[in-house]
């Protein structure tokens, strides 16, 4: 297989972007592939969900501004390689105005793809500069969304970007599906988002994935651990669904075995 580099996105914050990206990091190193995630949101919580010191480390910010080499500026953690973000990426907008930021995020990760299978990119709650350099580096787009109807105001709302996107900078880029995160059929509203999440997937020329992520308290309390879902409660719904998940995502490359939460 050749690299997939995807992009974890929705404007609204809330739901459910951090988690899916760190899931899917860690679901993926299970099965033995070589994982890179980049942290684009300035709030940084994909590098402190893993453990990380994000404030006493290099950034892909320090990257951007050229300081620091992508390959200098990886934090290692068990489950995968990272380049981290914190609050001084919140200034990017105005910072990188020169011609072609867009590529900002392309260019940097050209220097050390070719050492990973998959790069996952968790993205701000925003239509931003930062999330255009997402979308312009990835192959492929997943957009969670949480069983409400102003989420799915969100993810209507990233049609136009997604299409501006394809038609001036990265004509290659998918949308993989929207995932429903904290989703319970129990739920008369629940049922009507999915339904509703589906007509939105047709507009995008996608679908809705098949797997649905239930909700956990296991989920809230991984981040203050360091760890992801998958790995701070295996056996929690919410991580057997990610590794449903990660089946749809990658199974032909990398099929789930025992230690990642296999089937009987």
């Amino acid at each position: 297989m050749s690299i997939s580099m995807i992009a974890i996105t929705n404007q609204k914050g809330g739901v459910g972007k951090t988690t899916t990206a760190a899931a899917l990091l860690s679901a993926l190193h299970q099965r033995g592939a070589r994982v890179l995630g980049v942290d684009l949101d300035p709030q940084g919580s994909l590098g402190f969900s893993l453990g990380l010191d994000i404030e006493h480390c290099a950034t892909i910010y320090d990257v951007f501004r050229g300081e620091v080499e992508p390959a200098e500026a990886l934090s290692h953690t068990e489950v995968c390689d990272l380049l981290p973000s914190n609050i001084l990426l919140s200034g990017a907008e105005l910072e990188f105005n020169r011609p072609g930021r867009e590529f900002l995020l392309k260019n940097v990760l050209s220097k050390v793809e070719q050492d990973y299978d998959f790069i996952i990119v968790d993205t701000p709650p925003a239509l931003n500069l930062l999330t255009v350099n997402a979308y312009v580096a990835a192959d492929s787009l997943i957009i969670p969304m949480a069983p409400e109807v102003l989420s799915l105001l969100g993810v209507s709302q990233i049609k136009e970007t997604i299409e501006s996107v394809k038609d001036y900078y990265n004509p290659r880029l998918e949308v993989l599906g929207i995932l429903l995160n904290r989703y319970s059929a129990r739920f008369n509203l629940n049922r009507e988002v999915l339904e509703l999440a589906g007509q939105i997937a047709a507009q995008l020329g996608t679908r809705v994935f098949e797997t649905k992520i239930r909700g956990s308290v296991a989920v809230a309390e991984a981040p203050a651990h360091g760890l992801s879902v998958v790995d701070y409660a295996p056996s929690a719904k919410p991580s057997q669904d990610f590794q449903d998940l990660c089946d749809e995502v990658a199974g032909r490359w990398f099929p789930r075995n025992s230690q990642a939460g296999g089937k009987a």
